[in-house]
């Protein structure tokens, strides 16, 4: 009887920390002239599914029409990556990345998140990254693992399971 107890126990803890890992993934671009810009799957500024796509439909190369969203007025820029909204009423994350997965589902980036890593590490990062994830990086205590994809480079970073 305790096994059975203790093994839904265990599924459940380890799912919780799967769950956890997974709203820590960044996105590393390299920027013309050197240099990496990093993108949060999490900060603090919040819009709507619907915002963010009138923000996306009026895009501009040069910045679309000004828009009062539920974060204050933002901007959408058309750039060679995707849609960069910008929203100037923020104190922080101002800028979001508008990605599109796949199926067509939205992905945002944000420009602030909690995770910060040196330059070091972002370079160790991208430097191992592959297509199917390159191996695994020790990064402040917690492990990351870094993929190729068209947008950049994913990273994702898990906290080690302690046996």
């Amino acid at each position: 009887m305790p096994l059975r107890r203790a093994l839904p126990a265990a599924i459940f803890l380890l799912v919780a920390n799967i769950a956890a890992a997974a709203d820590n993934n960044l996105l590393i671009r390299m920027e013309p002239g050197g240099g990496y810009t990093v993108w949060h799957s999490e900060g603090a500024t919040r819009l709507t599914e619907d915002e963010i796509l009138m923000l996306a439909a009026s895009a501009e190369p040069q910045g679309g029409a000004a828009h009062t969203v539920s974060a204050g007025t933002a901007r959408a820029f058309r750039a060679g990556h995707g849609v960069v909204i910008d929203i100037a009423d923020a104190k922080v994350d101002r800028k979001l990345l508008v990605d599109r997965d796949e199926c067509g589902g939205i992905k945002v980036w944000h420009s602030e998140g909690e995770t910060r890593l040196t330059d070091e590490q972002v370079t160790e990062l991208v430097i191992s990254a592959l297509p199917g994830g390159g191996r695994r990086v020790n990064v402040g205590g917690n492990y990351a693992k870094a993929f190729i994809t068209p947008l950049g480079y994913a990273v994702v970073i898990w906290k080690p399971v302690v046996r």
